[in-house]
């Protein structure tokens, strides 16, 4: 194409060094409106973007020299010879020799820093020769930008603008004397290389970011500007200008020879920067003019112009935005990965000494998990085959990740992508894999990072193909701005922010999710709400809901939770639908809703699902007269629901289902008597939260612990019997108590976890009727993670033994002991995850409907807190006859049913209050919030 254009030019450019602009004018035009149809036609052929740009470059260095030839003779008819060399210089994107149809073209006139004769005639001189060679341009209506400068100028302009630094990193010469050129090439070279490249580093990346968040925020837009946006063609030259600074490198191949990108990856960035090129000159060529947005309307168009033949237009423009976002993905990838392996990103500045740093390095210890090394907040392999060795591991992974709050090398992050392969469809549907899977979705408000990275590495499309297939999919509603994939992550985004309450309103939203029973469920629902829309948007909720049957199978989730999630996802849109339609005043509708909800469960996570797909849909999508109606919705139908319905004919079903389950097998030790008396013991409650093999587990260790007593071994019935197992799945360890129930057993088993230096997760306490009680934990050691140290164990069960057995109180001592350890362990540690303190608050109050008192708790999660709540309980003279603990970003979330440890006693006002000051004491120093900070319940 080049020698085409150089053929054509020498053809039609023959002209007279003294033609007159109105003579050569109307060739120029003529010439260049040829070169553009020729252009045009070998775009619309098929050629690739850099070639065109680099042809239409090619051509305005033809017209721009003659020009530039034609402006020195006439310069020097009028002023005589030039006593300095000049040179025409392309700069910025011209000078990079990459023009799209309608791009900007900048030059600069390069004079050297001394001349002979004085400086106001040179001046003049020059100002002659720009003169003879901008207006011909402008006749041609063409949009130049130019400038008048010698080196010094240049380096003085440079240290000025960061924007002229990078336009000049990118230059070179067109026409005129070469050897001032050459000099300004050399002398700029060792300004950039030399002279604070660090701090322009920095300012790239502070560009950068400031333009992604400008232009969206994500690839993944409906409308995406192929330029600016994330993903887009200035994310790649970023990169160069950045490598260039750092490397003195000339061309992208480079970074291969650096060793700083693979080959692979050099090739698939150099390839989506030509595929955005591509669709860059066919925007300006669509549209005549230099735009860069990939609006809507004009999308069916540019797909079809780009060889996308699809009749179908929506087709069309779902394999052609799906070929978009991919292109993006690489450029945003690969520009992240450089920025990172060459040590790009500005590195805060801890405050710390030399002194501080070395001890702190010292202290910290190198932890191995599960294949993967975590040094500080970094996670590596050990070993390049870690996931051909246990595939799971492409999962687990993830979780690790979100546990310890660490961040995977850049080694191990391209090495997942290229073990996607390994995710088959045995580990599809292995229980263990899917375990861990699930368990991402129980940290809650902490998803949306770890799912969006899952992701972005290719991990989540291939563990859950159904998903994979809302890949870049655009959606062809209006209200839409993300693509399928990316909205259904962003509903999941707005839950995390109410679990952190990081909105307005997000108490209501978290109150009726807490009462669920089970949260984080709803994070499943959001990841499988949409998935109907890859057999196209008509009907997608009642498809949905049929193919989510199959991946909850797949993921082996509980029965029980089927009808719930195929519910919400049929729903989905319903509720929001009702309130924009209806009259609420009107009781019928509620009651209409009711029936179709079902349960007052449905209709609370369909309260939240609602308000995080609109929010995920597009910020601008909700309000508050949206939230008033949607919540007016929301409590008459669940007046309707509660007023109607309970839920204890659902627990009776549990409780039958699993009595034959266990009946019908075998049993070791337990007789059939056994069985029976503990189902006949305990309350509803605990076979609607605990499963078969729980079960199982409970009648083994009473079993042991009635052993005691029948074998007369005094010094062991009020031995508890305990049974520890790791869930590597879930990155926890589950500790199980059975004792005898007695006053103040709660406060003392959390102590004991306490001083062995363990953190409560979750904790299930309850007692059977013959004062047997059973007692689940699940803890992690300091930071996160399975038990790993075995003298936690024999700290755990020591402790408590000797306050039980021997009524020997050494809690507060170990716990002590165990906090100073903890803190010299950790002085000197950076942590980047330090969060704002949580609003601490303490309710007491009498539960009418339920005739009990409860107590809710809210406070910054630390080492020893539930010890020392429930020892204050039992000092009032109280009993713990039910516990819900709860860590939700490292706050704690506590629910406690409580009676009078001597049933005579009548509770009184006072002595609640009493007991509820004491407990704020504790709590401290936070502020006590205001009303509106409320928990999951009021006072009744």
């Amino acid at each position: 194409m080049i020698a085409r254009i150089r053929k054509h030019a020498e053809k039609r450019l023959n002209l007279s060094p003294l033609s007159p602009p109105e003579e050569f004018v109307p060739i120029l035009r003529q010439f260049l409106k040829l070169e553009d149809e020729m252009l045009l036609r070998r775009h619309r052929a098929g050629d690739g973007g850099m070639k065109v740009a680099k042809a239409r470059a090619h051509t305005f260095d033809l017209v721009l020299g003659k020009l530039f030839e034609l402006a020195m003779t006439k310069t020097e008819a009028e002023h005589g010879t030039l006593d300095f060399p000049v040179c025409l210089v392309a700069i910025g994107g011209y000078g990079r020799g990459e023009l799209s149809p309608h791009s900007d073209i900048d030059i600069q006139f390069l004079y050297p820093d001394s001349r002979k004769n004085g400086e106001a005639a040179h001046e003049e001189i020059l100002q002659s020769l720009c003169n003879a060679f901008v207006y011909p341009l402008w006749d041609l209506g063409l949009k130049i930008g130019y400038s008048l400068r010698s080196p010094k100028g240049n380096l003085e302009e440079a240290r000025k603008d960061r924007q002229t630094k990078t336009a000049l990193l990118e230059t070179r010469v067109i026409a005129g004397d070469d050897k001032v050129f050459t000099k300004f090439k050399k002398q700029y070279q060792r300004y950039y290389c030399k002279e604070r490249p660090g701090q322009y580093l920095q300012s790239r990346l502070e560009d950068q970011a400031e333009r992604r968040k400008r232009y969206g925020g994500t690839i993944y837009l409906q409308e995406p500007d192929v330029k600016n946006g994330v993903g887009g063609i200035r994310d790649y030259q970023n990169a160069i200008w950045m490598a260039r600074v750092k490397l003195d490198i000339t061309h992208p191949k480079d970074l291969v020879k650096h060793r700083y990108l693979r080959q692979r990856e050099c090739r698939d960035f150099m390839q989506a920067y030509d595929f955005l090129l591509r669709v860059r000159n066919e925007l300006h060529f669509l549209s005549r003019r230099p735009t860069d947005t990939l609006d809507l309307e004009n999308q069916p168009v540019v797909a079809k112009n780009l060889g996308y033949e699809e009749e179908d237009i929506f087709a069309r423009v779902e394999r052609f935005m799906r070929d978009y976002y991919n292109t993006a993905r690489t450029i945003f990838r690969v520009s992240s990965i450089l920025e990172s392996r060459l040590a790009l990103r500005p590195q805060e500045n801890s405050g710390l000494t030399f002194g501080e740093v070395l001890r702190a390095h010292r202290r910290e210890r190198t932890k191995k998990i599960d294949g993967f090394i975590l040094r500080g907040d970094e996670i590596h392999y050990e070993k390049a085959s870690v996931f051909k060795e246990d595939p799971g591991r492409l999962i687990r992974i993830f979780r690790h990740c979100q546990q310890f709050r660490c961040r995977m090398n850049f080694e191990l992050q391209t090495l997942i992508p290229e073990s996607l392969n390994l995710i088959t469809n045995q580990v599809l549907h292995s229980e263990a894999v899917n375990i861990s899977f699930k368990t991402i979705f129980q940290q809650v408000g902490e998803v949306f990072p770890i799912l969006m990275q899952m992701h972005e590495l290719g991990v989540l499309g291939k563990f859950v193909p159904e998903f994979g297939k809302l890949d870049c999919l655009v959606q062809h509603e209006f209200y839409h701005r993300y693509t399928a994939d990316v909205h259904t992550l962003n509903t999941i985004r707005q839950l995390d922010r109410i679990f952190a309450k990081k909105d307005p309103g997000a108490e209501k939203y978290l109150k009726a999710l807490r009462e669920t029973g089970a949260p984080w469920l709803l994070y499943l629902v959001l990841l499988l709400h949409d998935i109907g829309k890859s057999k196209g948007n008509k009907g997608h909720a009642e498809v949905g809901a049929d193919m989510a049957l199959q991946i909850l199978d797949r993921m082996r989730v509980e029965d029980k939770f089927y009808p719930i999630i195929t519910s919400i996802i049929e729903n989905h849109l319903e509720m929001a639908r009702i309130w924009q339609r209806y009259d609420l005043d009107d009781p019928s509708t509620a009651n209409a809703f009711a029936e179709r909800v079902e349960n007052p469960t449905n209709l609370r996570y369909l309260y939240v699902h609602t308000v995080c797909d609109a929010r995920g849909t597009a910020a601008s999508l909700w309000n508050s007269y949206k939230d008033t109606l949607h919540t007016q919705l929301y409590k008459s139908t669940l007046f309707q629901l509660t007023e109607k319905q309970s839920l204890s004919h659902q627990a009776m079903d549990h409780k039958k289902k699993y009595f034959q389950e266990i009946i019908s097998r075998p049993q070791e030790a337990l007789t059939r008597e056994e069985i029976e008396a503990h189902f006949n013991l305990l309350p509803e409650r605990y076979f609607r939260n605990t499963d078969s093999k729980e079960i199982t587990l409970h009648m083994g260790m009473i079993h042991q612990l009635l052993d005691h007593i029948t074998n007369d071994r005094d010094e062991d019935t009020l031995r508890p019997v305990i049974d520890w197992y790791d869930d590597i799945d879930r990155s926890m360890t589950v500790v199980d108590v059975v004792t005898w129930d007695r006053a103040g057993l709660f406060y003392k088993m959390a102590g004991a976890f306490s001083a062995a230096g363990l953190n409560i997760l979750t904790a299930k306490a309850i007692s059977r009727e013959d004062h047997i009680a059973i007692d689940t934990f699940h803890v992690v050691e300091q930071g996160g993670g399975v038990v790993q140290d075995p003298k936690a164990f024999e700290i755990f069960a020591d402790t408590l033994n000797k306050s039980l057995i021997e009524g020997i109180d050494e809690f507060d001592e170990k716990i002590s002991k165990k906090q100073k350890a903890l803190t010299a362990a950790t002085k000197y540690r950076k942590n980047d995850n330090l969060r704002a303190p949580v609003p601490c608050k303490v309710e007491v109050y009498y539960e009418l409907s339920l005739n009990r008192t409860i107590i809710e708790i809210q406070a910054n999660d630390e080492l020893g807190l539930l010890f020392q709540v429930a020892r204050e309980i039992f000092k009032y003279g109280y009993d713990i006859t039910f516990a819900r603990i709860a860590t939700e970003r490292s706050a704690a979330v506590d629910t406690f049913y409580i009676e009078p440890i001597d049933s005579k006693k009548k509770q009184a006002s006072d002595e609640l209050n009493a007991l509820k000051e004491s407990l704020e004491s504790i709590v401290a120093p936070c502020d006590i919030p205001t009303p509106t900070e409320s928990l999951a319940h009021t006072p009744k």
